[in-house]
């Protein structure tokens, strides 16, 4: 547990002394910000080759006869320039992010890389003798080349920029203290618009600290953490307090490890050094980060693709079979096809959860009354013969037919096809603090305990399989429990 042995022995050591670890950006967010210029790259590089040979030769490709005729294979030729650019682009730190990044800066990284990449041309040229490479096909290539990597880096940023701004793939943060370390912290962060990271605000650790202006709202003291993790939306919490306050914060990592909240803690180089988690910087500054949850950065941008693919494709594939059970809904009873409900997603964020309705119009009404028979013991609501159902409510719920349109809530980044099922908030406030780290992950459709403990009525075993899947997640066990959840619903033992 990260709290255990949070604080070591006094280090004394540059965070320097670290190497590489150290000059790696956050990598939950830089290696998404990477993959995009890498692929942004990549294809604007096939399309200045393309481009440039049309200019020269033609509209139609004829191979690299015109190239060159010593050039066999076009293929080959075509994969090693996109291939060797991509490699002098990353040489050249242009798939880091900089806190301190201006157009100047990248302008001359990629000059330089352009200037790098011609004289490596020129040489394998010489090398493989190939004097007769067309020069003004080389004129051409070259300077479209470094405007394309230009303009993608400036465009990519605008639009993380304007992301952020419009509160799209953004992450809350939490800053402990309300020190002078503390606001330049979340300046620091502020400055990163590709980490989509949005600082709410501070909570003051010592009622006499008042000597800093804020640029952010002051929210209360650290005694009021536990209420805030509760009433706002939060995914990460920075702890910028004094060692000496070692008890303070080896209780605050402690909640932030139970809620499931990231922890991150920029250390000083004469400060103790962590014992747990994985150091790395921004802009050279050290940070200590703690992720309780899943933070494989290349496997959970799959895991979006995959809930994007497969969304799209079931909502195609099975269009004929939502609208005859949508004419079904309408002639069975009076109401809505549709059923709207508020839930509980990622770190407490609000979804409007869609189903197909399988009860009366008036049934949140009559809830109240059928408490009391709930069968299952804790912070969750099931009724077996639940007289609210209506006749065809009873064959979706069976099947699980009533959640196909949450197809939609996935494709919107709402929901993920596999997950923690989305609590209502009525639920999630009378939670008990370890219930809570089961909203660390974004709800699913379907998950770990719809297969395997679906009809178990202790509600602490439901969140004990939710979190047994957060902790041992993997692409691998989305495709095993997708592929336990057919049969599943092909054989009409849903709830």
């Amino acid at each position: 547990m990260a709290d255990r042995a949070i604080l070591s022995s006094w280090a004394g050591e540059d965070s320097s002394a670290h190497g590489g670890r150290v000059e790696r950006m956050i990598r939950r967010y830089a290696a998404a910000l990477r993959l995009t210029l890498v692929a942004a790259d990549f294809g604007l590089a096939l399309m200045v080759v393309a481009g440039a040979y049309s200019f020269r030769f033609g509209p139609t490709f004829g191979g690299t006869e015109n190239v060159s005729t010593s050039l066999t294979d076009s293929n080959l030729t075509l994969a090693v320039f996109v291939g060797m650019w991509i490699a002098v682009l990353w040489m050249h730190g242009l798939y880091r992010s900089r806190a301190r990044w201006t157009r100047r800066s990248d302008v001359a990284a990629v000059l330089r890389a352009s200037l790098v990449q011609l004289v490596l041309t020129l040489s394998l040229l010489y090398l493989f003798k190939l004097p007769d490479v067309s020069r003004l096909l080389l004129i051409v290539v070259f300077p479209s080349l470094a405007a394309a990597a230009i303009g993608i880096r400036i465009v990519v940023r605008q639009l993380l920029v304007f992301a952020r701004d419009h509160g799209r793939n953004v992450r809350y943060m939490l800053v402990l203290g309300a020190n002078a370390r503390a606001k330049a912290f979340a300046d620091l962060v502020g400055c990163h618009a590709e980490l989509g990271l949005v600082v709410i605000g501070h909570l003051k650790a010592d009622p006499s600290d008042g000597g800093v202006v804020l640029d952010r709202p002051l929210l209360g003291m650290i005694d009021d953490l536990e209420q805030i993790l509760h009433s706002q939306i939060v995914d990460e919490v920075a702890i910028c307090l004094p060692f000496s306050m070692e008890e303070l914060i080896e209780q605050s990592v402690h909640l932030c490890e139970e809620e499931g909240k990231v922890v991150r803690m920029p250390v000083a180089p004469v400060e103790r050094v962590l014992t747990t988690g994985r150091l790395e910087s921004i802009d050279g500054v050290g940070v200590f980060s703690l992720a309780n949850g899943p933070d494989r950065t290349v496997a959970l941008l799959l895991k979006r693709l995959v809930d994007i693919v497969g969304a799209t494709f079931l909502l195609v594939a099975l269009s004929p079979v939502t609208a005859v059970l949508a004419i079904a809904i309408r002639l069975d009873s009076k109401g809505p096809i549709l059923f709207r409900q508020e839930r509980v997603g990622l770190h407490g964020r609000p979804v409007m959860l869609i189903k197909f309705r399988s009860m009366c119009a008036d049934a949140e009404e009559q809830l109240q009354d059928l408490l009391e028979d709930n069968e299952i013991n804790g912070h969750a609501f099931k009724l077996e013969n639940d007289p609210r159902t209506t006749r065809i409510g009873r064959f979706l719920r069976r099947s699980s037919l009533d959640e196909l349109p949450q197809l939609w809530n996935v494709l919107r980044g709402q929901m993920s096809l596999v997950g923690p099922r989305p609590p209502l908030p009525s639920e999630v406030a009378n939670y008990d603090t370890w219930h809570r780290r089961r909203l660390s992950m974004k709800p699913g459709i379907t998950g770990l305990w719809q297969v395997g403990a679906r009809h178990s009525p202790e509600f602490d075993h439901w969140v004990e399989q939710d979190l047994d899947y957060i902790d041992r997640w993997s692409l691998w066990l989305d495709f095993k429990i997708i592929a336990r959840t057919v049969p599943a619903v092909l054989s009409g033992t849903g709830r």
